[in-house]
């Protein structure tokens, strides 16, 4: 199915949906509207003539000074025969589809797609990490790159060029020699008691 028949499908499926289409050389490509951006999700996923059941990535532009400033991308996959959406008795061909939805810098938050496609996880993640946009609903958002207590957004385009931060916490680097010897004689002794058979006694004899 061409572009222009996914967006007229889509449409269809979700009539309040705002859904352009876009003409990069690359990819089929489609923005949709932030709020209508979940129910669309599913029918690109779950329509059987579509069956984008594959979410390859997740990622994001910062268009400063523009306004919305940040622009979200996802690359979707129907895999064909190898994958069939919940429910589809055929597979619909092999393609790949890119969407995109524009967020304002007032109000960078966006629905997490993962309860759609769970491979959001760490891609909305580091998204966070890096641009500062929020994925509301995420069941574990946090820095994934970044330390936890790192200051700013490093891929926003008024980030800094350079900074200087101190560290906040310290770690040797090293083992001594007598921390060594004891990492490796207590890897020995629970290897020893992993392998050894339930019941039997540790001086037992053929």
């Amino acid at each position: 199915m061409d572009l222009s028949g996914i967006v007229d499908l889509v449409r269809r499926a979700v009539p309040g949906a705002s859904i352009d289409a876009l003409s990069p050389a690359d990819m089929p490509t489609m923005s949709v509207d932030r709020e209508h951006f979940i129910e669309v999700c599913r029918v690109v996923r779950d329509h059987a003539e579509l069956q984008f059941v594959f979410l390859a990535d997740v990622t994001a532009v910062d268009r400063l000074p523009a306004e919305p400033r940040f622009e979200l991308v996802y690359h979707l996959a129907c895999l064909g025969p190898h994958f069939l959406a919940a429910g589809a008795s055929s597979a619909a061909p092999p393609q790949r589809l890119r969407m995109k939805v524009a967020v304002a810098a007032d109000n960078a938050h966006m629905p997490t797609v993962t309860p759609v496609w769970p491979t959001a996880g760490w891609p909305e993640r580091e998204v966070f990490d890096l641009f500062g946009i929020v994925f509301d609903g995420h069941p574990d958002l946090r820095r994934i790159l970044m330390p936890e207590d790192w200051d700013g957004f490093p891929l926003r385009r008024d980030y800094p060029v350079q900074i200087r931060k101190d560290t906040a916490s310290w770690s040797p680097l090293q083992l001594t020699p007598e921390e060594f010897a004891r990492s490796v004689r207590e890897g020995r002794e629970k290897a020893a008691r992993q392998a050894r058979p339930v019941g039997r006694p540790a001086d037992a004899r053929e």
